[in-house]
Protein backbone atom coordinates (compact mmCIF):
# COMPACT_ATOMS: atom_id res chain seq x y z
CA UNK A 1 0.00 0.00 0.00
CA UNK A 2 1.15 3.55 -0.73
CA UNK A 3 1.21 6.78 1.24
CA UNK A 4 0.15 9.88 -0.68
CA UNK A 5 0.83 13.35 0.72
CA UNK A 6 -1.28 16.07 -0.85
CA UNK A 7 -0.42 19.74 -0.27
CA UNK A 8 -3.33 22.08 -1.01
CA UNK A 9 -4.24 25.68 -0.24
CA UNK A 10 -6.36 26.57 2.79
CA UNK A 11 -10.16 26.57 2.80
CA UNK A 12 -12.08 29.87 2.42
CA UNK A 13 -11.88 32.09 5.50
CA UNK A 14 -15.64 31.63 6.04
CA UNK A 15 -15.40 27.85 5.76
CA UNK A 16 -15.89 25.29 3.02
CA UNK A 17 -18.80 26.45 0.83
CA UNK A 18 -22.16 24.69 1.34
CA UNK A 19 -23.50 26.14 -1.93
CA UNK A 20 -22.09 27.61 -5.15
CA UNK A 21 -22.93 30.53 -7.41
CA UNK A 22 -23.81 28.18 -10.28
CA UNK A 23 -25.41 24.76 -10.26
CA UNK A 24 -23.14 23.25 -12.90
CA UNK A 25 -20.21 23.90 -15.22
CA UNK A 26 -20.03 23.37 -18.99
CA UNK A 27 -18.66 20.03 -20.10
CA UNK A 28 -15.83 19.76 -22.61
CA UNK A 29 -14.37 16.58 -24.07
CA UNK A 30 -11.27 17.89 -25.84
CA UNK A 31 -8.86 20.78 -25.62
CA UNK A 32 -7.86 22.92 -28.62
CA UNK A 33 -5.59 20.72 -30.70
CA UNK A 34 -7.48 17.53 -29.96
CA UNK A 35 -6.06 16.27 -26.65
CA UNK A 36 -8.81 14.67 -24.59
CA UNK A 37 -9.63 15.90 -21.11
CA UNK A 38 -8.61 13.57 -18.24
CA UNK A 39 -10.25 10.16 -18.39
CA UNK A 40 -9.98 8.38 -15.02
CA UNK A 41 -11.99 5.21 -14.40
CA UNK A 42 -14.30 7.20 -12.12
CA UNK A 43 -14.46 10.35 -9.98
CA UNK A 44 -15.73 10.90 -6.43
CA UNK A 45 -16.50 14.61 -6.66
CA UNK A 46 -19.02 16.98 -8.19
CA UNK A 47 -17.49 19.04 -11.04
CA UNK A 48 -17.79 22.70 -10.13
CA UNK A 49 -17.19 22.18 -6.42
CA UNK A 50 -14.15 23.52 -4.58
CA UNK A 51 -11.59 20.71 -4.90
CA UNK A 52 -8.26 22.52 -4.68
CA UNK A 53 -8.47 23.45 -0.99
CA UNK A 54 -7.72 21.21 1.98
CA UNK A 55 -11.32 20.09 2.54
CA UNK A 56 -11.79 19.41 -1.17
CA UNK A 57 -8.89 16.91 -1.15
CA UNK A 58 -9.01 16.82 -4.98
CA UNK A 59 -11.81 14.30 -4.48
CA UNK A 60 -9.21 11.58 -3.83
CA UNK A 61 -9.96 10.19 -0.36
CA UNK A 62 -12.80 7.73 -1.18
CA UNK A 63 -10.84 6.23 -4.06
CA UNK A 64 -7.52 5.91 -2.23
CA UNK A 65 -8.87 4.67 1.09
CA UNK A 66 -11.09 2.11 -0.64
CA UNK A 67 -7.92 0.67 -2.18
CA UNK A 68 -6.17 0.63 1.21
CA UNK A 69 -3.82 3.56 0.60
CA UNK A 70 -3.08 6.36 3.07
CA UNK A 71 -3.89 9.97 2.14
CA UNK A 72 -2.48 12.90 4.11
CA UNK A 73 -3.82 16.33 3.12
CA UNK A 74 -2.28 19.53 4.48
CA UNK A 75 -1.61 23.16 3.65
CA UNK A 76 1.42 23.24 5.98
CA UNK A 77 4.48 23.10 3.74
CA UNK A 78 7.13 25.45 5.10
CA UNK A 79 10.24 23.99 6.67
CA UNK A 80 11.68 23.07 9.12
CA UNK A 81 8.82 21.37 11.01
CA UNK A 82 5.91 21.47 8.57
CA UNK A 83 3.42 18.64 8.19
CA UNK A 84 4.87 18.05 4.73
CA UNK A 85 8.37 17.59 6.12
CA UNK A 86 7.17 15.31 8.90
CA UNK A 87 5.29 13.10 6.43
CA UNK A 88 7.94 13.02 3.69
CA UNK A 89 10.27 10.25 4.98
CA UNK A 90 7.77 7.47 4.22
CA UNK A 91 5.78 9.15 1.43
CA UNK A 92 5.48 7.35 -1.90
CA UNK A 93 3.69 10.17 -3.72
CA UNK A 94 3.57 13.95 -3.24
CA UNK A 95 0.85 16.01 -4.90
CA UNK A 96 0.78 19.79 -4.92
CA UNK A 97 -0.46 22.71 -7.02
CA UNK A 98 1.49 25.58 -8.63
CA UNK A 99 -0.74 27.97 -6.66
CA UNK A 100 0.45 26.56 -3.30
CA UNK A 101 3.59 24.69 -4.29
CA UNK A 102 5.30 22.07 -2.20
CA UNK A 103 8.87 22.96 -3.15
CA UNK A 104 10.48 19.56 -3.71
CA UNK A 105 14.11 20.52 -3.37
CA UNK A 106 17.08 18.19 -3.60
CA UNK A 107 17.31 18.31 0.21
CA UNK A 108 13.70 17.25 0.63
CA UNK A 109 14.07 14.42 -1.88
CA UNK A 110 17.12 13.18 -0.01
CA UNK A 111 14.90 12.90 3.09
CA UNK A 112 12.25 10.96 1.17
CA UNK A 113 13.82 7.63 0.17
CA UNK A 114 10.44 6.07 -0.73
CA UNK A 115 9.30 8.93 -2.95
CA UNK A 116 8.56 7.67 -6.45
CA UNK A 117 6.01 10.09 -7.91
CA UNK A 118 5.52 13.87 -7.75
CA UNK A 119 2.28 15.13 -9.30
CA UNK A 120 1.53 18.75 -10.13
CA UNK A 121 -2.23 19.23 -9.94
CA UNK A 122 -2.20 21.81 -12.71
CA UNK A 123 0.61 22.76 -15.09
CA UNK A 124 4.14 23.98 -14.44
CA UNK A 125 6.50 21.81 -12.40
CA UNK A 126 9.34 24.25 -11.71
CA UNK A 127 8.67 23.89 -7.95
CA UNK A 128 10.23 20.43 -8.33
CA UNK A 129 14.00 20.13 -8.66
CA UNK A 130 13.95 18.16 -11.91
CA UNK A 131 17.66 17.32 -11.77
CA UNK A 132 17.16 15.85 -8.30
CA UNK A 133 14.09 13.97 -9.49
CA UNK A 134 16.15 12.41 -12.30
CA UNK A 135 18.93 11.54 -9.86
CA UNK A 136 16.56 9.94 -7.32
CA UNK A 137 14.40 8.11 -9.86
CA UNK A 138 11.28 10.15 -9.09
CA UNK A 139 8.64 10.36 -11.81
CA UNK A 140 7.28 13.91 -12.24
CA UNK A 141 3.92 14.41 -13.92
CA UNK A 142 1.46 17.25 -14.38
CA UNK A 143 -2.03 17.68 -15.84
CA UNK A 144 -1.05 19.24 -19.14
CA UNK A 145 -3.60 21.63 -20.66
CA UNK A 146 -5.99 21.27 -17.71
CA UNK A 147 -5.97 24.98 -16.92
CA UNK A 148 -4.26 26.55 -19.94
CA UNK A 149 -7.42 28.27 -21.20
CA UNK A 150 -8.26 29.37 -17.66
CA UNK A 151 -4.90 31.19 -17.47
CA UNK A 152 -5.34 32.64 -20.98
CA UNK A 153 -8.73 34.11 -20.03
CA UNK A 154 -7.26 35.59 -16.84
CA UNK A 155 -4.43 37.12 -18.85
CA UNK A 156 -6.78 38.91 -21.23
CA UNK A 157 -8.80 40.14 -18.27
CA UNK A 158 -5.71 41.61 -16.62
CA UNK A 159 -4.55 43.29 -19.84
CA UNK A 160 -7.92 45.00 -20.19
CA UNK A 161 -8.07 45.88 -16.49
CA UNK A 162 -4.70 47.67 -16.73
CA UNK A 163 -5.21 49.44 -20.04
CA UNK A 164 -8.78 50.57 -19.26
CA UNK A 165 -7.88 51.54 -15.65
CA UNK A 166 -10.66 49.30 -14.36
CA UNK A 167 -9.53 48.66 -10.78
CA UNK A 168 -9.15 52.32 -9.68
CA UNK A 169 -12.50 53.11 -11.35
CA UNK A 170 -14.20 50.32 -9.42
CA UNK A 171 -12.71 51.70 -6.21
CA UNK A 172 -14.43 55.05 -6.85
CA UNK A 173 -17.76 53.23 -6.85
CA UNK A 174 -16.95 51.55 -3.55
CA UNK A 175 -16.04 54.94 -2.08
CA UNK A 176 -19.40 56.37 -3.16
CA UNK A 177 -17.90 58.66 -5.80
CA UNK A 178 -18.63 59.49 -9.43
CA UNK A 179 -15.20 60.80 -10.32
CA UNK A 180 -15.14 60.20 -14.05
CA UNK A 181 -12.08 62.38 -14.69
CA UNK A 182 -10.10 60.42 -12.12
CA UNK A 183 -11.21 57.19 -13.77
CA UNK A 184 -10.30 58.11 -17.32
CA UNK A 185 -7.03 59.99 -16.80
CA UNK A 186 -5.19 56.64 -17.17
CA UNK A 187 -7.72 54.84 -19.40
CA UNK A 188 -6.78 53.87 -22.96
CA UNK A 189 -8.18 51.71 -25.75
CA UNK A 190 -6.50 48.39 -26.39
CA UNK A 191 -7.45 48.68 -30.06
CA UNK A 192 -4.47 49.29 -32.38
CA UNK A 193 -1.91 48.71 -29.62
CA UNK A 194 1.11 46.50 -30.27
CA UNK A 195 0.85 43.45 -28.01
CA UNK A 196 3.79 41.09 -27.61
CA UNK A 197 3.58 37.50 -26.40
CA UNK A 198 6.73 36.01 -24.90
CA UNK A 199 6.61 32.25 -25.59
CA UNK A 200 3.95 30.82 -27.88
CA UNK A 201 3.13 27.62 -26.05
CA UNK A 202 -0.43 26.51 -25.32
CA UNK A 203 -1.25 29.51 -23.13
CA UNK A 204 0.55 32.06 -25.28
CA UNK A 205 -1.24 30.86 -28.41
CA UNK A 206 -4.59 30.91 -26.62
CA UNK A 207 -3.97 34.49 -25.49
CA UNK A 208 -3.12 35.60 -29.02
CA UNK A 209 -6.29 34.03 -30.43
CA UNK A 210 -8.40 35.79 -27.80
CA UNK A 211 -6.73 39.15 -28.38
CA UNK A 212 -6.99 39.12 -32.16
CA UNK A 213 -10.66 40.31 -32.24
CA UNK A 214 -9.66 43.44 -30.29
CA UNK A 215 -7.90 44.80 -33.37
CA UNK A 216 -4.42 44.74 -31.87
CA UNK A 217 -1.14 44.25 -33.71
CA UNK A 218 0.26 40.97 -32.45
CA UNK A 219 3.95 40.18 -31.99
CA UNK A 220 5.65 37.15 -30.47
CA UNK A 221 9.04 35.84 -29.49
CA UNK A 222 9.36 32.13 -28.81
CA UNK A 223 11.80 29.25 -28.69
CA UNK A 224 9.78 27.58 -31.45
CA UNK A 225 8.63 29.63 -34.43
CA UNK A 226 4.96 29.09 -35.40
CA UNK A 227 4.79 29.96 -39.09
CA UNK A 228 1.28 28.56 -39.52
CA UNK A 229 0.09 30.76 -36.65
CA UNK A 230 1.77 33.82 -38.17
CA UNK A 231 -0.43 33.50 -41.23
CA UNK A 232 -3.58 32.75 -39.25
CA UNK A 233 -3.24 35.69 -36.84
CA UNK A 234 -1.05 38.08 -38.87
CA UNK A 235 1.74 37.80 -36.31
CA UNK A 236 5.13 39.47 -36.37
CA UNK A 237 7.89 37.13 -35.20
CA UNK A 238 10.90 38.40 -33.24
CA UNK A 239 13.86 36.09 -32.80
CA UNK A 240 15.11 38.30 -29.97
CA UNK A 241 12.89 39.26 -27.03
CA UNK A 242 14.66 42.63 -26.91
CA UNK A 243 13.56 43.58 -30.39
CA UNK A 244 9.97 42.68 -29.51
CA UNK A 245 9.61 44.63 -26.27
CA UNK A 246 10.93 47.82 -27.90
CA UNK A 247 7.92 48.05 -30.23
CA UNK A 248 5.16 46.78 -27.93
CA UNK A 249 2.69 48.64 -25.76
CA UNK A 250 1.76 45.49 -23.85
CA UNK A 251 3.96 42.46 -23.16
CA UNK A 252 2.48 39.22 -21.84
CA UNK A 253 4.88 36.62 -20.40
CA UNK A 254 4.21 32.90 -20.89
CA UNK A 255 7.70 31.38 -20.78
CA UNK A 256 8.87 28.63 -18.40
CA UNK A 257 11.23 29.52 -15.58
CA UNK A 258 14.72 28.38 -16.56
CA UNK A 259 18.12 30.00 -16.00
CA UNK A 260 17.85 31.80 -19.36
CA UNK A 261 14.60 33.50 -18.30
CA UNK A 262 15.34 34.12 -14.61
CA UNK A 263 15.10 37.89 -13.96
CA UNK A 264 15.16 38.44 -17.72
CA UNK A 265 12.95 41.50 -17.32
CA UNK A 266 15.45 43.61 -15.41
CA UNK A 267 16.09 47.37 -15.34
CA UNK A 268 17.87 47.25 -18.68
CA UNK A 269 15.20 45.31 -20.59
CA UNK A 270 12.32 47.23 -19.03
CA UNK A 271 14.18 50.45 -19.76
CA UNK A 272 14.27 49.55 -23.45
CA UNK A 273 10.47 49.36 -23.61
CA UNK A 274 8.24 52.25 -24.62
CA UNK A 275 7.53 54.61 -21.74
CA UNK A 276 4.09 53.77 -20.38
CA UNK A 277 4.09 50.12 -21.44
CA UNK A 278 2.32 47.35 -19.57
CA UNK A 279 3.57 43.95 -18.48
CA UNK A 280 1.29 41.04 -17.60
CA UNK A 281 2.96 37.97 -16.11
CA UNK A 282 0.90 34.84 -15.44
CA UNK A 283 3.97 32.59 -15.93
CA UNK A 284 6.47 32.72 -13.05
CA UNK A 285 7.40 35.68 -10.85
CA UNK A 286 11.14 35.08 -11.07
CA UNK A 287 11.13 35.81 -14.80
CA UNK A 288 11.05 39.48 -13.79
CA UNK A 289 13.30 41.33 -11.37
CA UNK A 290 11.00 42.04 -8.43
CA UNK A 291 12.45 45.41 -7.50
CA UNK A 292 12.95 46.52 -11.11
CA UNK A 293 9.19 46.23 -11.58
CA UNK A 294 8.59 48.44 -8.54
CA UNK A 295 11.09 51.03 -9.75
CA UNK A 296 9.60 51.11 -13.26
CA UNK A 297 6.07 51.64 -11.94
CA UNK A 298 7.18 54.44 -9.63
CA UNK A 299 9.16 56.20 -12.38
CA UNK A 300 6.41 55.85 -14.99
CA UNK A 301 8.50 53.67 -17.31
CA UNK A 302 5.74 51.08 -16.84
CA UNK A 303 2.13 52.23 -16.78
CA UNK A 304 1.00 49.02 -15.15
CA UNK A 305 1.96 45.51 -14.07
CA UNK A 306 -0.36 42.60 -13.40
CA UNK A 307 -0.12 38.89 -12.87
CA UNK A 308 -0.90 36.25 -10.31
CA UNK A 309 2.50 34.66 -9.75
CA UNK A 310 4.72 35.60 -6.81
CA UNK A 311 7.89 34.35 -5.18
CA UNK A 312 7.74 32.81 -2.72
CA UNK A 313 4.16 31.61 -2.73
CA UNK A 314 2.44 32.75 -0.63
CA UNK A 315 4.37 36.04 -0.46
CA UNK A 316 5.07 37.74 2.87
CA UNK A 317 2.80 40.55 4.03
CA UNK A 318 5.51 43.14 3.29
CA UNK A 319 6.13 42.00 -0.30
CA UNK A 320 6.59 45.25 -2.28
CA UNK A 321 4.22 44.14 -5.05
CA UNK A 322 1.31 44.40 -2.63
CA UNK A 323 1.69 48.17 -2.37
CA UNK A 324 3.42 49.27 -5.59
CA UNK A 325 1.45 51.76 -7.73
CA UNK A 326 -0.67 50.87 -10.77
CA UNK A 327 -0.70 47.12 -10.29
CA UNK A 328 -3.39 44.52 -10.83
CA UNK A 329 -1.95 41.59 -8.90
CA UNK A 330 -4.07 38.68 -7.72
CA UNK A 331 -3.17 35.62 -5.66
CA UNK A 332 -2.06 32.74 -7.85
CA UNK A 333 -5.57 31.72 -8.85
CA UNK A 334 -5.81 32.12 -12.63
CA UNK A 335 -5.47 28.39 -13.24
CA UNK A 336 -7.65 27.31 -10.33
CA UNK A 337 -11.12 28.24 -11.52
CA UNK A 338 -13.75 25.70 -10.51
CA UNK A 339 -13.87 24.13 -14.01
CA UNK A 340 -10.05 23.93 -14.05
CA UNK A 341 -10.12 22.23 -10.65
CA UNK A 342 -12.47 19.58 -11.97
CA UNK A 343 -10.06 18.85 -14.82
CA UNK A 344 -6.86 18.77 -12.80
CA UNK A 345 -8.50 16.74 -10.02
CA UNK A 346 -9.64 14.20 -12.60
CA UNK A 347 -6.17 14.22 -14.18
CA UNK A 348 -4.53 13.65 -10.81
CA UNK A 349 -6.73 10.63 -10.27
CA UNK A 350 -5.99 9.37 -13.79
CA UNK A 351 -2.24 9.55 -13.09
CA UNK A 352 -2.65 7.81 -9.72
CA UNK A 353 -4.77 5.05 -11.26
CA UNK A 354 -2.13 4.44 -13.92
CA UNK A 355 0.77 4.48 -11.46
CA UNK A 356 -0.91 2.29 -8.84
CA UNK A 357 -1.99 -0.24 -11.47
CA UNK A 358 1.42 -0.30 -13.14
CA UNK A 359 0.12 1.14 -16.40
CA UNK A 360 1.91 3.83 -18.46
CA UNK A 361 1.10 7.44 -17.58
CA UNK A 362 -0.03 9.54 -20.54
CA UNK A 363 2.95 10.86 -22.46
CA UNK A 364 1.57 14.43 -22.41
CA UNK A 365 1.45 14.34 -18.59
CA UNK A 366 5.05 13.23 -18.11
CA UNK A 367 7.90 15.58 -17.21
CA UNK A 368 10.53 13.20 -15.77
CA UNK A 369 10.65 9.41 -15.82
CA UNK A 370 13.41 6.79 -15.54
CA UNK A 371 16.03 9.41 -14.84
CA UNK A 372 15.42 11.62 -17.87
CA UNK A 373 13.16 14.28 -19.30
CA UNK A 374 10.31 12.72 -21.25
CA UNK A 375 6.97 13.64 -22.78
CA UNK A 376 6.03 17.25 -22.19
CA UNK A 377 9.14 17.64 -20.06
CA UNK A 378 11.42 16.87 -22.99
CA UNK A 379 9.63 19.48 -25.08
CA UNK A 380 9.50 22.19 -22.40
CA UNK A 381 12.80 21.79 -20.52
CA UNK A 382 16.37 20.70 -21.17
CA UNK A 383 18.97 19.25 -18.84
CA UNK A 384 20.87 22.53 -19.08
CA UNK A 385 17.79 24.67 -18.40
CA UNK A 386 16.13 23.19 -15.33
CA UNK A 387 15.08 25.45 -12.51
CA UNK A 388 15.02 24.12 -8.92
Amino acid sequence: MSKIVCVLYDDPVDGYPPTYARNSIPEIERYPGGQTVPTPHDIDFVPGHLLGSVSGELGLRPFLEKEGHTLVVTSDKEEPDSVLDRELPDADVVISQPFWPAYLTAERMARAPRLKLAITAGIGSDHVDLDAAMEHGVTVAEITYSNSISVAEHTVMEILALVRNYLPSYQWVLKGGWNIADCVERSYDLEAMNVGIFAAGRIGRAVMRRLKPFGVKLHYSSRHRRTELEEELDLTYHQDIRSMVQVCDVVSIHAPLVPATEELFDDELIGSMKRGSYIVNPARAEIVDRDAIVRALKSGQLAGYAGDVWFPQPPPADHPWRTMPHHGMTPHMSGSSLPAQARYAAGTREILESWLEGRPIRDEYLIVQDGKLVGTGARSYSTENNKK
